[in-house]
């Protein structure tokens, strides 16, 4: 069976669904072979060193503590007891996704041909009904049939997609459902919060690596916070535009996509959804605060509704703030549609309707500040459709306040 992969990164966008824009040039490419190798040495050449600090150490900086030797093995084993408490609490929580899809285009003569195909990825339990959360590029538009395998080797083959984010919305994003469990209750993950986390924390991914090897465990640490991209399939015949993902170097491999990313409380505060393909170790995951009101309308109503506002916006940076000459160096501007070649607030959306302008400076949603780990997608994504929001906005250099009717977002069927 083929792997679902985690899509390459061949370029940057900062900008919000439901279009998007380039402003920084892709990553510089490597050979793949040689990644691996250099990978493999620089972790080599980080573990003998490390080692050979601490048995300098054994003759000379010895307590009654244990040589410092003997204090890393137990961090290290301390840590590493850690992170498999934590994947034997959380694995249960994980699912392996096999789909087939069919797919039409033109043969000889301009004559329609359809393939067929199969492929894998990894989910998230939400619920022990069997709602479970994962990637819209794990199970596309074109999907046929999609079957759930649990960590137990539980198989379940009557799963139907409740529903998908589009295309062209930055949130890569569906939601499956098991109609029948046969009794068995599931075990659903706790969510955790995104926003509480810093660059450096350790995380933890599992996944379905490789679409063969179910529930893999991988560790590392959180990279950074609000990286736009855009992702494309390994043919490079597919591309989409996402924003304000976390980064991290824990080993994301093809099959780990919609798998979630987990801090050291056991709690889910990403899912994996990307990959750089020509990099060491530079994985991406959507922020499970983004996503937090999507799972309450699913759960409550069994529909995806994600609450949609209607603008093009650049995420605002002090680099930003002075070519703009922007009155603040933080929150979400929306730009003249010049200077993008795009229109920025889309005719007939709640943004148009409220009022919202282009050369507007939205700096906070509700009470909420627009900041480096809290955008503006993400923060809306805390509120449902129908719902109404007030927006802080800078405009002329002048502040005041605009009440918005959040809408529903397009849906790919």
């Amino acid at each position: 069976m083929d792997q679902q992969p985690d899509r390459d990164i061949t370029g940057s966008t900062t900008v919000a669904p439901p279009p998007s824009a380039p402003i920084s040039p892709a990553p510089t490419p490597m050979r793949s072979a040689d990644s691996k190798i250099k990978v493999l040495s620089v972790a080599f050449l980080v573990l003998v060193s490390t080692f050979a600090g601490y048995v300098g150490g054994h003759f000379s900086n010895k307590t009654d503590k244990g040589t410092p030797v003997e204090q890393q093995q137990v961090v290290l084993k301390s840590q590493g007891q850690l992170i498999s408490d934590i994947a034997e609490r959380v694995g249960d929580s994980v699912v392996s996704i096999e789909t087939t899809s069919r797919t039409t285009s033109l043969g000889f003569f301009g004559q329609p041909s359809s393939a067929e195909s199969e492929s894998a990825g990894t989910g998230v339990i939400l619920n022990k009904d069997g709602l479970i959360m994962t990637n819209r590029h794990v199970v596309p538009a074109g999907t046929t049939t999609v079957n759930v395998v649990l960590s137990d080797g539980t198989r379940y083959e009557d799963v139907s997609v409740l529903g998908r984010t589009s295309n062209s919305d930055t949130l890569d994003i569906a939601f499956l459902k098991i109609k029948d469990t046969n009794g068995k209750d599931l075990k659903p993950a706790q969510l955790g919060d995104s926003g509480k986390t810093d660059v450096g924390d350790t995380v933890i991914a599992i996944g379905n690596a490789l679409g063969q090897f179910q529930n893999t465990v991988t560790s590392g640490i959180i990279s950074g916070y609000g990286r736009s991209v855009t992702a494309g399939d390994q043919n490079g015949t597919q591309t989409e535009s996402l924003e304000n993902l976390i980064q991290t170097d824990t080993a994301i491999n093809p099959g780990n996509s919609g798998g979630p990313l987990v801090n050291l409380d056991g709690q889910v505060i990403g899912i994996n959804t990307a990959v750089a393909g020509d990099a060491q170790n530079i994985g991406f995951a959507i922020p499970i605060n983004d996503i937090k009101g999507l799972v309450a309308t699913v759960t409550e109503t069994g529909k995806l509704e994600r609450p949609f506002l209607g603008v093009v916006y650049l995420p605002i940076t002090a680099d930003m703030a002075k070519q703009y000459d922007l009155p603040t160096d933080k929150g979400a501007y929306i730009p003249n549609a010049s200077e993008i070649g795009q229109d920025t607030v889309v005719d007939g959306s709640p943004a148009a309707k409220a009022g919202l302008r282009e050369g507007d400076v939205i700096t906070k949603v509700g009470s909420e500040s627009i900041d480096e780990k809290h955008s503006l997608t993400s923060l809306l994504g805390k509120h449902q459709v129908g719902e109404k929001v007030r927006l802080s906005v800078t405009r002329d250099g002048k502040a005041q306040t605009i009440e918005v009717t959040l809408g529903a977002a397009p849906q790919d069927q």
